[in-house]
């Protein structure tokens, strides 16, 4: 497996695509299995535009088995290392109907399990059973994120709009992004494809246009351990 291209779209403009990860049959054996869950939970968030699911290799039994595939963690060996772990996993179902709109933004908080006064981690809130929290910069640089796509995802239905190579600029507020030397990107990716980028990468997501679904699982790895008096609210050994 030759992902030496990948590698360098994901350090220098901050993601990769990757097709055929995952067989049709896959796919459809996650959708199955998603299907199946009991949404009660307070880890599960249902709306007219959006239905996500926190914490999901937990939430959704059997599922670890059918994502971290052999193939799975030998991307994740050559594009990341051997010391990474899961730290966040999220379902979006983004509907055909959708209006769902999220503007131009970086991921900048963890989830983590209590709230701490400790130095370098700010701007706390609470969310459901775990609390978010802006760690370190220096953290926040050792995080990759892993989308997997459950659906074909183009321009018409919600694709990541992306600012190529912003990772690279540390905290970067949308609204001093300076068009005029940036530039845009529209990250397609086919069923069974992921995307593969950095947090600190500006991006943005459409509403749906063409009433298609945007399903996508939504993994976050760290090679880092928090703060002593912190944990990942969400931490999962790939060996």
């Amino acid at each position: 497996m030759d992902l030496t291209l990948n590698k360098s779209e994901l350090e220098n403009r901050g993601f990769t695509v990757l097709e055929d990860v995952f067989s049709d049959d896959q796919i459809d054996h996650m959708i199955n299995l998603i299907g199946k869950v009991d949404t009660s939970k307070e880890t599960f968030r249902k709306s007219a535009d959006l239905f996500a699911i926190r914490q999901f290799l937990k939430e959704v039994p059997e599922i670890d088995k059918l994502i971290l595939t052999t193939r799975f963690k030998r991307i994740i060996d050559n594009l990341f290392g051997k010391d990474y772990f899961i730290v966040k996993s999220i379902y979006f179902d983004k509907p055909g109907q959708s209006n769902w709109f999220v503007s131009y933004h970086q991921d900048l908080t963890i989830s983590v399990d209590k709230k701490a006064d400790v130095v370098g981690y700010s701007k706390w809130t609470r969310k459901e059973n775990h609390f978010a929290v802006q760690p370190p910069l220096n953290l926040l640089e050792q995080i990759y994120t892993i989308r997997i796509h459950l659906d074909e995802t183009d321009e018409n239905n919600g694709a990541l709009r992306v600012v190529p190579g912003s990772h690279l600029k540390g905290v970067y507020r949308a609204e001093d992004i300076n068009w005029s030397e940036e530039t845009e990107h529209l990250c397609k990716v086919p069923k069974g494809g992921v995307m593969i980028m950095k947090p600190l990468l500006l991006h943005s997501s459409s509403r749906t246009t063409n009433n298609q679904k945007r399903r996508v699982i939504h993994i976050e790895l760290c090679d880092q351990e928090l703060h002593n008096e912190l944990k990942w609210i969400e931490r999962i050994n790939l060996q």
